[in-house]
């Protein structure tokens, strides 16, 4: 098996491609959009839900360019949601992948306006017919991203986030935010490869069996990185949470247990693969990779 870093480093180059070719910038009245559009989206992040997408559709035998096409687009949500995230008026961050933010390059109107753009050309690349041949695909995986990305996903967790600087939550609130917030989308990035290989139900359920625990994880380590890590590892503010007042899984059951629960979770995660030989390897790599990284 090819080494996990490596592999997480090819699916981003070639992902990055892939993103450069759709995220065209022409000399016109709008290039202002799509500079600010391509700042936010290239160079920069590991590429983590592509990632999943690809390794998850190689399990039914996809081609790697339709797996690379419904990544990008996931990864346009989640860049899109990066952008407005970092906005003052929601977590009014300056630095993010060690740059500057979007609203701080540009400003706060072309920020939002670029998050807009990388929202809705994400449902552009997957509705295109280069992504998936069947348009029963095609529609199912819209169908997918816009539950995962929307009201009742992140940007739902997005909002009870927001909520969570007034409101105080114990851990079932927590987990609630960070299933929506975080989970919906590596959730819909394992069951996209799914999609695309037309898998049977029990496959399906095994991956997202996967996800779910892989998700929650991936949170938990976020957490113990806002308290443990520095703006150099990171490439973004840390301690913002605690600052905030902000409950979360480290505040709440301490960085032991936390880091406890999260290897738990991670092995719950490899638990849910039994389903799949060894050509899941990758993906059982990934959720030690989730619990054990550093930015």
């Amino acid at each position: 098996m090819q080494p996990f870093e490596a592999a997480l480093q090819e699916t981003a180059l070639a992902v990055e491609q892939v993103l450069d070719q759709i995220l065209t910038l022409e000399d016109t009245a709008e290039a202002r959009l799509f500079t600010a559009m391509r700042y936010a989206t290239l160079g920069g992040g590991k590429r983590f839900r592509p990632f999943l997408t690809r390794q998850s559709a190689r399990l039914f035998g996809v081609a790697s360019s339709n797996a690379l096409r419904a990544g990008a687009a996931i990864e346009l949500i989640h860049c899109y949601s990066l952008v407005h995230d970092d906005l003052p008026a929601m977590d009014d961050d300056d630095l993010r992948r060690g740059k500057q933010t979007v609203h701080k390059k540009f400003d706060d109107a072309t920020a939002i306006l670029a998050g807009d753009g990388l929202l809705t050309l994400a449902f552009e690349v997957i509705a295109d017919p280069a992504t998936h041949e069947m348009a029963s695909v095609r529609t199912e995986l819209i169908t997918g991203l816009a539950k995962a990305s929307g009201g009742h996903g992140m940007v739902g967790g997005q909002m009870i986030d927001l909520a969570a600087e007034t409101t105080m939550l114990e851990i079932g609130g927590i987990t609630r935010l960070q299933q929506l917030k975080t989970g919906a989308m590596i959730a819909f990035s394992c069951e996209a490869g799914a999609i695309l290989g037309r898998a049977s139900i029990q496959a399906r359920d095994a991956l997202r069996g996967y996800a779910h625990d892989l998700g929650l994880a991936f949170q938990i380590a976020d957490d113990l990185l806002d308290v443990e890590g520095t703006m150099e590892e990171t490439g973004k503010a840390v301690g913002k949470d605690e600052a905030a007042g902000k409950a979360t899984f480290v505040s709440i059951l301490g960085a032991e247990r936390a880091r406890a629960q999260a290897h738990l979770l991670a092995d719950q995660a490899i638990e849910h693969l039994s389903f799949f030989d060894e050509a899941a390897d990758q993906l059982r790599a990934a959720a030690r990779f989730v619990v054990d990284r550093k930015n």
